[in-house]
């Protein structure tokens, strides 16, 4: 029902392939502390050296105390990190799709090392869930959830809603949670550490955006 593979900074859908291009990430400042290994409210009071820019149809902005991120190019998601590395995490974040059509795809990256080596944690506004991984060698994501496709969860909140996103990669565990319920737990020991991020998608016309907002990542 739905595929994923993927270009740098976005991923094209139904089915893609990898292409790189770059972006010039700022040098962070410490946004670090209150016991975690990396924070941000995006309340504008820091720089976190999260990318941001506009560029074929996408715009990733930080605005109005969140991370914004908006498509208007159907088939295609688009990503940002901040320029770090971890090796196991927490990643915990809220999520408000704030318009554009319910058949999208949004969420968190973990263990990013390039546009070709990452894994990313996906739910949708109509309520489905997936957990998938790029790898040199393949122009096609790898999904690792049951059957090797996206899977209905009715504790997703579906539409214009806010969902909370957990994502944990610790060792070859990579387990998602969205709202507080466990969703999924699989195995995979590609890759060990790398940079964290958000991504968003539209599978159909319209402009989808998304807020991101109190990102964290902690140690497990």
């Amino acid at each position: 029902m739905r595929t994923i593979s993927g270009l740098f900074l976005f991923i094209l859908l139904l089915p893609l392939f990898l292409v790189a291009c770059g972006l010039v990430n700022p040098a962070p400042d410490s946004c670090d502390g209150e016991g975690m290994l990396f924070k941000d409210d995006f309340s504008g009071d820091q720089d976190c050296g999260w990318q941001q820019y506009s560029q074929g149809g996408a715009v990733v902005e930080i605005t109005d105390g969140a991370l914004r991120v908006s498509t208007s190019q159907p088939g295609q998601i688009w990503w940002t990190n901040p320029g770090r590395t971890f090796d196991d995490v927490v990643i915990t974040t809220t999520a408000r799709q704030v318009s554009g059509p319910d058949n999208n795809a949004y969420g968190v990256i973990c263990r990013y090392q390039d546009e070709n080596n990452f894994y990313i944690f996906l739910i949708s506004g109509d309520g489905y869930y997936a957990i998938g991984k790029y790898q040199t060698g393949s122009d096609q994501i790898i999904y690792l959830t049951e059957n090797g496709q996206y899977v209905f969860s009715d504790v997703i909140n579906q539409g214009v809603a806010t969902n909370l996103i957990r994502a944990t990669c610790a060792g070859n565990q990579l387990s998602l949670s969205v709202n507080g319920i466990p969703l999924t737990t699989i195995e995979d020991p590609t890759f060990v550490r790398g940079d964290v991020g958000v991504g968003v998608s539209t599978l159909e016309p319209g402009e989808a955006v998304v807020h991101f907002d109190d990102f964290s990542v902690a140690a497990p």
